[in-house]
């Protein structure tokens, strides 16, 4: 069923998300060719649901905190 979902966005031109960064408190999303993708930026609280909803299988999911020189990958669950 996501897979159906998934393809049914591209082809609304919805754009899927490759990458999530979270920082403190807000989230950068980008696509397959390095695009932000603003539906699913903001507030992590806001965004959460949606970006784990919607996200592939081979969304890389990050976190970026403190003075960090690069984000640091994580599992899905731990994001």
């Amino acid at each position: 069923m996501a897979v159906k979902q998934r393809q049914g966005n591209k082809e609304r031109g919805i754009k899927v998300i490759k990458t999530v960064i979270k920082f403190q408190n807000m989230v950068m999303a980008f696509d397959t060719e390095g695009e932000q993708v603003p539906q699913y930026q903001g507030r992590y609280k806001d965004v959460k649901g949606s970006i784990l909803r919607d996200a592939s299988p081979d969304t890389v999911f990050t976190q970026w905190f403190n003075y960090d020189f690069e984000p640091e990958t994580v599992s899905r669950e731990e994001w």
